[in-house]
């Protein structure tokens, strides 16, 4: 029997094995996943971990202290905020993780506790984010691999290096989880090594003169806090990866939760310690122009250009291990989402534990992103896009959290322990009203676009809706 507002779960027939009527890479745990092969393989807690941090720790942190320096030092205290809302949503995946650890996170959420538009909405807004988001990191991988051999004073030069960026991972993809999960760890692991040198590093060589001033933007501290924290969530995208991926992790109930608070706590610290070091030994004025701000960083400690190029060596592994794993994420929501009819049944094919379909369509569009961008030559219309990207992820973050509200709200109260109860609810409330605050901050034309962005997908929903009743 269907309950109403919840997800209609696949009937069996007689005598057929249980797990057959469940899509691929959503069986119980200790059951082979009939898409799984030799190249694909399920994660366990430290690459779920591992795959968290390398997705939030990107081309953020590297772009990340020039992005909010126009703001002054004001844009800290949004960091303290922003890390706050972050680790509540944390929690919050951590526990609907718990109650449904099937592929798709927002998406399943959403869809399992309003039904089948509010999960499209979430799926096809998510989708959005994951592949502007790729075409965002591309670019940005390029303003450092310019350190290394100059590429940006050509226009094309630069796009076809930004196409080659996103191509990699892609390609890392159609070859299988069990690569996806490798190159992850790696990238992951390398990308630390230059970070912590800044981070911790920096503090020696700290020069309070370097801070410029308090509020530099010209409007109310409270403005410029909500302005720089729109530009910082673009930086922080990626606390959902374990959940979305959370049929790709074995013992899911247990390790989402703990991969997700683990590896954003663990990217909070390095975000925060890597911006304050920046912060104090590159002087504002040069810091505001700059286009690879941990190279200039690394340059003031020690002198000289090499440390500059190693920053811009490791900026580029990092940035191409966060495009693999954000590519896996793209493919993931469609992908669960197709298998329940809202999206195109393509996207719900798979090979070697990914869903190749998604993860075409995705470089491609991101590839066409890209190649706009660059034709365009307004560096203006990019940091819009970015800035669509922090409303688009707030639709299934705030889809996600009220599922978690609906869920504290509706259940049965006797059932639960009222101190986890206290707890869990003062969590979700503190994710929804981050979530609010970000639509805000994002700016009028922002939303403006984004809403465009979500009301193509209503025209997409009710195609497949159709489709649906007429085909059941």
């Amino acid at each position: 029997m269907h309950v109403p507002g919840t997800a209609p779960q696949p009937a069996t027939a007689p005598g057929q094995n249980p797990t057959a009527a469940l899509p691929a890479g959503n069986t119980p745990a200790g059951v082979p996943d009939p898409a799984a092969g030799r190249h694909a393989r399920r994660f366990g807690l430290p690459v779920a971990t591992a795959l968290v941090m390398g997705n939030i720790i990107g081309g953020g942190i590297f772009l990340l202290p020039a992005s909010v320096a126009p703001f002054g030092t004001v844009s800290l205290v949004a960091f303290g905020v922003l890390t706050v809302g972050a680790i509540a949503l944390a929690l919050v995946f951590g526990r609907l993780a718990q109650r449904d650890p099937r592929t798709g996170g927002p998406y399943v959420y959403a869809r399992e506790a309003f039904g089948d538009f509010a999960g499209f909405l979430a799926a096809w807004a998510y989708w959005i984010t994951t592949w502007v988001s790729n075409a965002a990191l591309a670019v940005a991988a390029v303003g450092y691999l310019d350190v290394l051999i100059p590429v940006n004073g050509h226009r094309w030069s630069a796009c076809l290096a930004a196409l080659t960026i996103q191509w990699l991972p892609a390609l890392a993809n159609f070859a299988g989880t069990r690569y996806v999960g490798a190159v992850q760890v790696v990238s992951t692991v390398l990308k630390f090594v230059p970070l912590l040198l800044v981070a911790v590093g920096g503090l020696f060589f700290f020069d309070p003169h370097n801070l410029g001033p308090f509020n530099a933007s010209g409007t109310s501290a409270v403005g410029a806090v909500s302005a720089s924290a729109a530009i910082l969530l673009f930086s922080y995208l990626g606390v959902e990866s374990a959940a979305v991926s959370a049929g790709e992790v074995r013992n899911p109930r247990r390790n989402v939760g703990r991969a997700t608070v683990i590896g954003t706590a663990g990217a909070a610290l390095v975000y925060l310690l890597g911006t304050l070091s920046v912060f104090g030994t590159v002087a504002h004025s040069r810091l505001v122009a700059s286009s690879a701000p941990f190279s200039d960083a690394v340059n003031a400690m020690f002198g000289g250009a090499w440390g500059g190029w190693a920053v811009a060596l490791a900026a580029l592994v990092s940035m191409t291990g966060c495009l693999n794993g954000w590519t896996l994420l793209s493919a993931q929501t469609p992908y669960a989402a197709a298998q329940d009819g809202l999206f195109p049944a393509a996207f719900a094919r798979r090979r070697r534990g990914v869903p190749t379909v998604g993860v075409g369509v995705t470089v491609v569009l991101a590839s066409l992103l890209t190649v706009y961008n660059y034709t365009s030559g307004s560096a203006k219309v990019f940091q819009v896009l970015v800035l669509v990207t922090t409303f688009t992820a707030t639709v299934p973050y705030l889809l996600a959290t009220a599922a978690q509200i609906f869920h504290l709200v509706g259940g049965r109260r006797h059932l639960v322990d009222r101190a986890r109860l206290v707890r869990d609810s003062v969590v979700a409330a503190v994710a929804a009203a981050f979530s609010m605050w970000l639509v805000a901050g994002a700016g009028y034309a922002a939303v403006y676009q984004g809403v465009l962005f979500l009301f193509a997908g209503v025209l997409v929903y009710a195609v497949m809706a159709a489709r649906r009743t007429r085909n059941p």
